[in-house]
């Protein structure tokens, strides 16, 4: 995977207006810099080519997480969820966007000094950027336990996407990388499966497709729930979320990650084991298609999902013609 720093032309939310993402930034004493006091959130786009549509992914929903996740750190966002998703749609606008996108909220501890004891300066940003595949043309894909633990819930809530506790990921990350695997896989303290770096995981086992629960200090994925929903409905899969031993992992049928930012992916090696001997995958690829036609626009049963950047506009243009 590798990333492009983002046009500094582009517009983003930032103090309570629009500006170019090249003058929105923060003091180097910020607080949410330094101790690591901000919320983000991650939200994907998906652009349908047939009817030209960029359609926000449950982004009421990820409005709802984003704000209750800051209520954990005691920040406060003003704006209520329906401004935050106009917000978003009409920075997708500004900067005429057609193409799949992720947008990035972030709130945070503003006061720009020195002193662990945070006050009641808060602020918050959105950013949305033109985006792909996170992991553009990988074939195999390959998943390592690594030694750092998942962070928590009594120390910093993995639940919340708190900044300062995705140092937890960045280790992860790394030395699963210097190991040479493509993703890390945290065990929790006790020694369960939790997730991935930055993914909510699923393993598939004698015809079940299962997750580790909330309880094991996992994000309560929002891409989670979608999956779970697909294939209780369209596949008619039996979904269990239990603890999951990392030797399970080893002999279970297929395995895939997933989030907003990679949607799903599959996994084809486990600690350098080779997954159900190299045989093909069959549920993973069929979650896989579901969940790309869902979320863009392709199967109206799932339309409650979305939000519709471009239509609006051109309701609004329709409004004024006919005036």
């Amino acid at each position: 995977m590798k990333t492009v720093p983002p046009d500094p032309n582009i517009v983003v939310w930032f103090q309570d207006g629009y500006v170019r993402l090249g003058d929105a930034n923060v003091n180097i004493l910020t607080h949410g810099l330094n101790y690591g006091t901000g919320v983000f959130e991650g939200i994907r786009g998906g652009y349908n080519e047939d009817d030209h549509e960029l359609y926000l992914i449950r982004v009421r929903e990820h409005y709802e997480r984003w704000k209750a996740n800051c209520g954990i750190v005691g920040i406060k966002v003003p704006a209520d969820v329906e401004q935050l998703c106009e917000i978003t749609a009409e920075l997708c606008r500004k900067n005429k966007f057609h193409s799949g996108v992720y947008v990035r909220p972030l709130a945070y501890k503003a006061s720009a000094r020195i002193g662990v004891h945070a006050d009641e300066n808060d602020a918050y940003a959105i950013v949305v950027v033109p985006f792909g595949d996170y992991f553009t043309g990988k074939r195999d894909f390959k998943a390592g336990v690594v030694t750092w633990r998942r962070v928590d819930d009594n120390a910093i809530p993995g639940r919340s996407k708190i900044s300062g506790a995705y140092v937890n990921s960045v280790l992860a990350g790394g030395e699963a990388r210097a190991n040479g695997h493509d993703e890390a896989i945290f065990l929790t303290q006790d020694g369960h499966v939790a997730e991935g770096a930055a993914s909510n995981i699923f393993m598939v086992r004698k015809g079940k497709l299962i997750t580790p629960p909330v309880t094991d200090n996992i994000l309560e994925g929002i891409t989670r729930d979608c999956v779970m929903e697909l294939a209780r409905r369209e596949l008619g899969l039996e979904v269990v979320e239990r603890s999951i031993d990392r030797s399970e992992l080893y002999i279970c049928d297929e395995i895939f990650f997933c989030g907003t930012a990679v949607e799903l992916i599959s996994v084809t090696h486990i600690d350098h084991r080779l997954i159900k001997d190299g045989a093909p995958a069959t549920i993973t690829p069929k979650l896989q298609r579901l969940y790309a036609d869902a979320t863009r626009g392709r199967m109206p049963a799932y339309r409650h999902w979305l939000w519709p950047v471009h239509a609006a506009k051109k309701t609004e243009e329709r409004h004024v013609l006919s005036v």
